[in-house]
């Protein structure tokens, strides 16, 4: 709209704007720069000469950047996608959805299980023993946050509906729910309000409390 006449702010976006190369290497940025910390935390671990059986081997890093390496597939056959050339390609529309669908269920679902069991350090997706232990709610955790089990309940939904829904953003498929701008606001503020209620796990330490502990030495 700076370089351009006859446009506004106020007008409706141009969602084809970036074309089909532009936009999916934008939207990668995140998880590459997730990837890249992550594969560095596995470095420093390997190369720790003090390793102790709290830190382990670096395996939750290394997985930890499957998860976010799983959304490339995606946002490269969504490309594909939009600009399906057969002769290029070698593969049927059909075939070529279908392989991004099956790239879309397993960076949702993986992302879903990491949310909740890791991110969340809820015993859900624990051992029977863990998840039925009665000193806490079913497949929730002891320490908890909030007084009621059925706000967590509630954001376990939220959360997995919201990684099964963000492929909305890339799929050519679903390009009308993109024109409705309603509906992309309503997805990212559950996103953010979902990542701004989920509170650290019991045992992660704050910087304020780090911070504290250097002030009072």
């Amino acid at each position: 709209m700076f370089v351009s006449f006859g446009s506004s702010s106020t007008d409706k976006p141009n969602r084809s704007c970036g074309g089909q190369y532009m936009v999916p290497i934008i939207i990668s940025v995140p998880s590459f720069i997730r990837l890249r910390q992550c594969l560095i935390e596995y470095s420093r671990v390997r190369n720790n000469s003090q390793k102790s059986a709290s830190v382990g081997w670096g395996g939750q890093h290394l997985a930890n950047a499957l998860k976010y390496s799983s959304a490339f597939p995606v946002i490269i056959l969504s490309a594909l996608q939009r600009g399906y050339d057969p002769n290029k390609i070698g593969m049927s529309e059909t075939g070529l959805f279908r392989l991004w669908l099956f790239f879309v269920f397993l960076n949702s679902f993986y992302s879903f299980y990491w949310d909740v069991a890791k991110d969340w350090d809820l015993t859900l997706f624990s051992h029977p023993a863990e998840r039925n232990n009665p000193e806490h709610p079913w497949g929730l955790r002891r320490h908890t946050h909030f007084h009621t089990k059925e706000m967590y309940y509630g954001a376990i939904l939220l959360d997995l509906m919201l990684r099964c829904t963000w492929s909305f953003k890339l799929s050519p498929h679903l390009d009308h729910f993109n024109d409705w701008e309603g509906g992309i606001f309503v997805m990212e503020f559950l996103e953010v309000f979902l990542r701004a209620n989920r509170g650290p796990p019991p045992d992660e330490i704050l910087l304020a409390d780090y911070i504290g502990r250097l002030d009072d030495d």
